[in-house]
């Protein structure tokens, strides 16, 4: 079946002003009534305002797994290569790459992404989909929406996910992802969900938690419009390692990539 773009709805592309926002902090309850008033001015139905908030929860630990957070990278890119590309990996990564073949033929002849570069990606964010996170996504969203400290990021982004909700791609309980609602198989936010999302196996839905098609083409997607330069190399130093950054703004995750793609490129182990 033919694949398509998936058109965002307008409320889709809306996203909470700092003016418009709701109050954060405060009794969490009062946030959330605040917010469902909000995004029912901009057209998310009732229906899944009542799916998603009705039973709503402030997480603690969620809160307390944002504030310990620490910066990642602060080893070299070699140290935290020789622990993210591992043998094992590359030789899952190889063989994945001759199943899904006809798949990322397609991929890459749509948006000129390299397969070894969005392969990396899908195994070095998920490993392939073994690991996308457990979290209910809109209940850690409007947690962090709640805390002050970035709260029109984290309420645009809960915005987003009411979206994805409302437009049928995903259900609040198949709304599952990480500690800062990333979801699916190579870890997109909400917003970016929304953005870049591509319905490539022609069901009429995005679906990144369950469809490999969608998966990998969203993430091609997003480099190529950004600017991704087809056929040029992507090592530090060009252009098209700056487009990676809007994947990562890394340093030390976008030269792993670009390491871990050059393994995939070799021949046989």
């Amino acid at each position: 079946m033919r694949s398509r773009l998936t058109v965002a709805s307008p409320v889709s592309l809306v996203l909470i002003a700092p003016a418009q926002a709701a109050k954060c902090g405060g009794p969490f309850e009062s946030f959330i009534s605040e917010f469902r008033r909000e995004v029912a001015a901009k057209g998310i139905p009732q229906r899944v305002l009542a799916e998603a908030f009705d039973d709503i929860e402030y997480d603690a630990k969620v809160m307390a797994f944002d504030r310990r957070q620490r910066n990642t990278f602060k080893r070299s890119w070699e140290d935290y290569a020789r622990t993210r590309v591992t043998p094992a990996r590359v030789k899952r990564a190889k063989n994945l790459l001759k199943r899904h073949q006809k798949l990322f033929d397609r991929v890459e002849a749509r948006f000129g992404v390299p397969r070894e570069l969005v392969m990396a990606i899908w195994t070095m964010e998920t490993d392939n989909g073994g690991d996308t996170g457990k979290l209910p996504v809109v209940k850690t969203l409007a947690t962090l929406a709640h805390d002050c400290r970035r709260t029109d990021l984290f309420q645009g982004e809960l915005l987003a996910a009411l979206q994805i909700i409302a437009r049928g791609d995903l259900s609040k309980r198949e709304l599952l992802g990480a500690y800062a609602g990333e979801i699916g198989q190579t870890q997109f936010l909400p917003s970016s969900y929304i953005k870049y999302g591509v319905d490539f196996d022609g069901d009429g839905h995005v679906n990144l938690r369950r469809s490999v098609p969608d998966v990998l083409a969203s993430t091609a997607n997003l480099l190529a419009v950004n600017g991704w330069q087809k056929g040029q190399p992507f090592g530090e130093g060009t252009q098209n390692f700056m487009v990676m950054r809007e994947w990562n703004r890394s340093e030390v995750y976008r030269k792993t990539l670009h390491y871990f793609a050059e393994q995939l490129r070799r021949g046989e182990d």
